[in-house]
């Protein structure tokens, strides 16, 4: 058996899947193969640990002040020995208090940039006039709690008039819509929930509130805010229901829905990130492997049948839509209906459940064709924002984790992973040669010989092209007796209208119409009470 037929394919043992502290949970590459609880510990314990060296470092920095000044003051202290003494006094003395302020200015300044706090600049205040103009609109729209919604995107839209920002007018006018659409659902969802539902509605708007004073923080420190906000409310949300985890993520993906529709503008690929670069280099890089086949990801998926087309096609359309959601648990949703698509397509292929090493080589492939746009920043999105809870389980969370793991197959793939040589490699990457005019050497699997046996060779896209020559045809003839129909329906339409009118003709001419005057009557021959009336009275004649 030749080396190119000996093929070992792509495999990943599911114990890769999970978190390399061994708690069960799935992992992600993104936080270092850990899952996100014990990613938080550790992020945790690295930031408190960063803030430590921080405030060693800012009061080393402030004894070196200190010994600088004491060297300079001692230097300075011995003034000569002058008569005038006390006129000399005045000029050091200010000179002693000009140094001192100094210091001080100094020695809190580095506490200042080292401070957690620091990080978070200053929001200038806003004058009394604007401070009264949004009170004004706050009174005029929000006479109860459930009218939040349409204030908060009004205020909303005075701040970012304030800030001087301008977007698109489409853009804004359809983030707008999408904002009100779910703030007056998720009001609706909560108005069942009646007290604990203003309270909820009430932590979620100050949490927004104070999520836009943290614009200038880094997407980590962003993501440990929401995190928190998650915790916290899931341990309100199960102390109120009694332990019910069923009613808890209700809420929660309300809640979460809510929250990151307000905030989707600002946490989403941050100015302060790189994403943007990943988004780019994940793109090019997809477009240089555009010319890796089916065959040489050993992908269990035969797309000349109908239905497996069908689901290849669902699936990419799915992962590509991922980038129009704003929730991370709708993107969820797009990468599980896409994985789902995939099974059925390799369930089709081999009339068989899928296994796990046949899914990751197809999502592979799925990717690689869709080349989904800005793949790593929504990745990076879903990952900081979601609730931890949806990634740590469940299918969501081991999808996610396959889409990971592809991502990071695609960034490294090389020769061998493709049972390729260098060389060939190589000339693939820089475009000198193709696989597809190799295929008659013998490299790779012939669909020719997958179906008959003859002789006659031919690649995988010259099959897909006799296929699709193929439904044309069909169209055409379909299409060739839609149109005899229909001319034979109009012939039938014109024939029917001629026997109406010959029938209507004769009848016409058989019982033809007279119209004859009115007869005259009494005035009142219509009245049919006459015969009731009683006889006339007869005149009578009287002897006078």
């Amino acid at each position: 058996m030749s080396q190119r037929t000996e093929r070992r394919g792509i495999h990943v043992d599911q114990s890769e899947l999970l978190c390399k502290k061994g708690c069960g949970y799935y992992g992600n590459a993104a936080w270092q193969g850990l899952c996100s609880k014990c990613w938080r510990e550790e992020y945790q314990r690295a930031r408190q640990k960063q803030i430590q060296d921080d405030w060693a470092l800012a009061e080393k920095l402030q004894r070196e002040e200190e010994a600088a000044y004491a060297s300079i003051q001692g230097a300075q202290s011995t003034p000569p020995q002058a008569q005038p003494g006390q006129a000399s006094l005045g000029p050091f003395s200010k000179f002693e208090e000009k140094k001192t302020n100094e210091k001080m200015r100094k020695v809190t300044t580095v506490k200042k940039f080292f401070s957690p706090s620091s990080r978070t600049a200053p929001k200038k205040a806003p004058s009394e006039r604007e401070e009264k103009s949004l009170r004004d609109w706050r009174g005029i729209f929000t006479p109860s709690w459930e009218m939040g919604s349409p204030t908060e995107a009004l205020v909303a839209r005075l701040r970012e008039a304030q800030e001087g920002k301008t977007p698109s007018p489409s853009i804004s006018r359809q983030s707008s819509m999408e904002t009100d659409r779910v703030s007056r659902d998720f009001v609706d969802f909560l108005k069942n929930l009646q007290k604990p539902g203003r309270e909820i509605h009430k932590q979620c708007r100050a949490f927004i509130e104070s999520m836009g004073n943290k614009k200038d923080l880094g997407a980590d420190e962003l993501s440990e805010c929401v995190q928190d906000f998650y915790q916290n409310m899931s341990d309100r949300l199960m102390s109120h229901f009694k332990g019910s985890s069923e009613s808890v993520e209700r809420v929660m993906d309300q809640v979460e829905k809510y929250i990151m529709t307000r905030l989707y503008k600002s946490v989403f690929c941050p100015e302060t990130t790189d994403d943007e670069k990943k988004d780019l280099a994940t793109q090019n890089r997809i477009r240089a492997l555009h010319w890796v086949t089916i065959e040489m990801l050993c992908v269990s998926m035969e797309e000349e049948i109908p239905e497996v087309s069908d689901n290849v096609v669902k699936a990419i359309t799915d992962v590509i839509e991922m980038d129009s959601k704003r929730v991370p648990r709708d993107k969820l949703a797009c990468i599980t209906r896409c994985s789902k698509h995939i099974f059925s397509a390799i369930k089709i292929t081999k009339n068989e459940p899928a296994s796990a090493d046949d899914f990751l080589p197809a999502l592979i492939y799925i990717v690689l064709k869709a080349n989904p746009p800005r793949l790593q920043s929504n990745i990076q999105y879903i990952t900081r924002f979601c609730n931890p809870s949806r990634l740590m389980t469940g299918e969501d969370g081991y999808y996610f984790t396959n889409l990971c793991c592809a991502v990071a197959f695609i960034e490294k793939l090389d020769a061998q992973s493709l049972n390729l040589s260098p060389e060939e490699f190589e000339r693939y990457m820089s475009g000198q040669a193709s696989p597809r005019r190799n295929d008659s050497e013998g490299g790779w699997p012939q669909t020719a010989q997958a179906l008959g046996g003859t002789t006659t060779t031919t690649n995988h896209v010259l099959t897909e092209l006799h296929h699709n020559l193929e439904l044309l045809s069909g169209l055409s003839s379909r299409q060739e007796k839609l149109m005899e129909a229909a001319q034979s329906l109009q012939s039938d339409l014109v024939s029917w209208q001629e026997n109406v009118q010959h029938e209507v003709q004769g009848i016409l001419e058989k019982y033809p119409l007279e119209i004859r005057p009115p007869a005259a009557s009494a005035i009142d021959a219509d009245n049919v009470e006459n015969d009731r009336l009683p006889p006339p009275l007869t005149p009578q004649v009287f002897a006078g």
